[in-house]
């Protein structure tokens, strides 16, 4: 960043990292070599989710790990197209995104959009209080940031 930049949004430390696996069980057991286990996993689907600009639906599969303050999340998509099937066909198993957790999700996502960045993937479940936004920056540096508010369950 030049000096003469200036940041649009001040995001919090890092709470998740985000990495695409094809086979979810194999990558478990390859990470438990290095003490990361157990991992939680959780299989399910995202019906309804807004997928670069329409409503789709997908399958996936997702493993979580606690690395200190930071969240390990393995991802396996199932079925359907998700950024997750997009990066791994272009670049195979990696980190696909970080994760922050912000206060004011959706004026952050106006501000920056006035800024052509936008949500590529995502959704909200209000039932649980989560929305999240997987924010089109991939292309400069190679990681999806993914946003995420939370609120009061119901709201």
């Amino acid at each position: 960043m030049s000096e003469h930049t200036i940041p649009l949004v001040q995001l919090p430390p890092v709470q998740q990292i985000g990495i695409v696996v094809e086979d979810i069980d194999r990558a478990i057991d390859q990470y438990a070599r290095f003490g990361w286990a157990p991992f939680q996993v959780y299989e399910f689907d995202n019906k309804g989710v807004s997928l670069f600009g329409r409503i789709a639906d997908c399958r996936m599969k997702i493993a979580f790990y606690n690395s200190g303050p930071v969240e390990i999340e393995l991802i396996q998509v199932l079925e359907g197209d998700t950024p997750h099937t997009r990066f791994l066909a272009e670049r195979g198993e990696g980190i696909q995104h970080l994760r922050f957790q912000v206060e004011g999700l959706q004026e952050i996502l106006n501000k920056l959009a006035q800024h052509d960045i936008k949500p590529v993937f995502g959704h909200s479940y209000p039932d649980i209080g989560i929305d999240f936004a997987y924010l089109d920056t991939d292309s400069n540096g190679g990681v999806i940031i993914e946003l995420i508010g939370v609120s009061k369950p119901g709201k």
